[in-house]
């Protein structure tokens, strides 16, 4: 990758050196193990696509742009304070900023890039992203909308999350594309929580067709804190989701939840870490895949519990529906544990729509699509209803089943 120069020498040689990485790396292909499934060729001509104009009136009438709250909104990675209604009472703004005024010095200190390419290419590449600070015993009344939009072409968003001590936040990332315009997106956010936190992370990834998303959340724990992660994508025609969590503080608790829905020629993976380095922490894990058409689904789901991290509790499940004969799932649950005294479980299922359950519903007098809708719907609840934030879980619902009706006709 070709040196320029840093728009951010606070940040001293570590652009330079994740440029260097990816070059020493390049692009994940098939060969690598924890993209066995992912083939990123067909989409890498997105780099090259070039943006196109943003029509505020068809961001107004995008289903998931205002839920309601506070909102920094980001156009091809960069800040539009224009569109934007920031929270007041809170630092929450461009990274940019932030850096330039020296007040994001975590930046690059948690997500490794070391035999990540994909995240060296986003740490040597980002422009701006957003930066979101709440302070010690905060409590923030509404949740912080960090609104993406993407109208074509390559952009590299970089968050950054720091919650403080005993403090209380929602923060809501929404990646949508507007029309059907070819983009790439690498964006990575690191989310710093401290003893005693409680944070609840959203993420909604609802892009074009056209566009390879790849996104990387990577979360720090302190003691006692909880972490709670809910990871939506309907979008994208390649999406891949990675997150890792740290859970280095005794007691910490983190859950992930995620639902993927597929339909098409899409492809959605998913790769998850939960890294238990101290002890008394638990975590618990449940991911549910819906695929129609010929769409491909991965979910690679992997617990680490470390030597000294005694008496960890963690729970992973990947449930997955095929709604056709040519949706695919592959599915790989995994325990690595240094520790004795721990209780870790996972498992993964793969099925249809239950037959008797169709009959059942049909010897009542509902039409076939609409008893699979139903019953659809109901193994994907679950996971809307630990979305505790209403308007978003409201208007995922109507996507939903929105969704639905095009997969059952």
């Amino acid at each position: 990758m070709t040196a320029t120069v840093s728009p951010f020498p606070m940040l001293g040689d570590l652009r330079q050196v994740a440029s260097d990485r990816f070059d020493a790396l390049g692009f994940p292909t098939t060969r690598n193990e924890e993209w066995k499934y992912t083939n990123l060729a067909p989409f890498l001509k997105t780099l090259d696509a070039e943006p196109g104009p943003l029509a505020p009136e068809e961001l107004a009438a995008a289903p998931f742009a205002d839920l309601g709250c506070p909102r920094l909104v980001f156009v091809n990675g960069r800040y539009a304070p224009l569109l934007s209604t920031p929270s007041a009472g809170v630092k929450a703004g461009s990274l940019r900023e932030a850096l330039q005024a020296g007040r994001a010095g975590e930046v690059g200190r948690y997500a490794d890039f070391s035999q990540n390419a994909m995240a060296a290419l986003n740490t040597a590449r980002f422009e701006d992203g957003a930066f979101v600070e709440i302070g010690n015993g905060c409590v923030l009344a509404a949740p912080i909308h960090l609104l993406f939009v993407s109208t074509g072409g390559a952009a590299y968003p970089r968050n950054l999350i720091v919650a403080g001590r005993d403090s209380q936040a929602a923060v809501i990332e929404t990646y949508l594309g507007l029309g059907d315009r070819p983009g790439f997106t690498s964006a990575v956010t690191e989310l710093v929580a401290g003893d005693g936190a409680v944070a609840d992370h959203y993420k909604l990834q609802a892009e074009s067709r056209s566009a390879l998303h790849w996104g990387l959340l990577r979360v720090q724990q302190g003691a006692t804190s909880t972490v709670t992660s809910h990871n939506i994508a309907l979008g994208a025609g390649l999406a891949r989701n990675e997150i890792a969590a740290v859970l280095e503080g005794e007691g910490a608790h983190c859950a992930l939840n995620g639902l993927y829905l597929a339909n098409g020629h899409q492809h959605v993976d998913n790769y998850t870490t939960l890294d238990h380095a101290r002890e008394h922490t638990t975590s618990h894990e449940l991911y549910k895949g819906i695929l129609d058409g010929a769409a491909h689904g991965v979910f690679h789901g992997r617990i680490l519990v470390r030597p000294a991290a005694q008496k960890t509790d963690a729970i992973q499940r990947n449930k997955n529906l095929l709604l056709s004969r040519d949706a695919l799932i592959n599915t790989k649950p995994q325990l690595e544990i240094y520790a004795d005294d721990v209780r870790c479980t996972h498992g993964a299922t793969v099925g249809q729509v239950d037959q008797d359950a169709i009959f059942y519903l049909r010897s009542r007098g509902i039409p076939l699509a609409e008893a699979r809708s139903l019953l659809t719907y109901a193994f994907a609840s679950d996971i809307l209803e630990k979305i505790r934030v209403e308007s978003l879980r409201s208007r995922l619902s109507g996507a939903l089943s929105e969704w639905l009706k095009g997969s059952t006709e």
